[in-house]
């Protein structure tokens, strides 16, 4: 119960939502991580503001209301600001965070349900349907999304070789090495002197 209060005291909202409180604290009874709990008190608390934004029953919810919740995720300012530079919009949270609040209001609205308070879930999931000639595999309420790696173009990485000729002889050779071995930085920064073996001719 002590739990309870404090995310009640951080997020006041869940406060006012029964429902939402009493759900909490059945997965804090349940022995659930604090980290987890205090995930999912966060994920919940913005969704119900926004409900109450919108003056709309959380209980009582359907697809068009979460999906107000998704768009104010995925619009909101970047913390970053706009002086830092990014190779994405630099607004909106990112597509895993974005997944990881929707999981506690998918949560909610499955007790919910349990509890004999509702019949379907406005959040969904991604489920595969056999049988199905074409797009056998439905989508959930948000695509999950891959970012591909960022591959400089060839003017890009010649101006970046031109930085690195002015750097001192170990950043240039750590550069060679993380190029020529395909190294990633961790692999990179722990190789030893004894790591590398010197070829063969240049021993004779």
């Amino acid at each position: 119960m002590g739990s309870a209060v404090v995310l009640e005291e951080k997020w006041p909202v869940l406060g006012r939502h029964e429902r939402a409180a009493e759900w909490l604290r059945m997965w804090t009874d349940l022995g659930r991580a604090p980290r987890t709990i205090d995930a999912y008190a966060r994920g919940l608390a913005e969704y119900l503001l926004i409900c109450e934004r919108d003056d709309v029953d959380p209980v009582t919810a359907g697809r068009l209301h979460v999906a107000a919740f998704v768009k104010d995720l995925s619009t909101r300012p970047s913390r970053r600001g706009s002086n830092v530079v990014a190779l994405d919009l630099g607004a909106g949270l990112a597509n895993t965070t974005l997944q990881q609040r929707l999981v506690p209001v998918r949560l909610f609205y499955d007790y919910l349900i349990e509890e004999g308070l509702r019949e379907s879930n406005p959040v969904g999931r991604g489920r595969y349907t056999p049988g199905r000639k074409f797009g056998s595999h439905e989508r959930g309420l948000v695509p999950r999304l891959v970012k591909l790696p960022w591959i400089p173009s060839e003017q890009q990485w010649l101006d970046l070789l031109d930085v690195v000729r002015e750097e001192p002889v170990r950043n240039r050779v750590m550069l060679a090495l993380a190029y020529d071995a395909a190294l990633r930085r961790e692999e990179l920064c722990s190789l030893r002197t004894e790591d590398v073996v010197p070829d063969a001719a240049d021993q004779s």
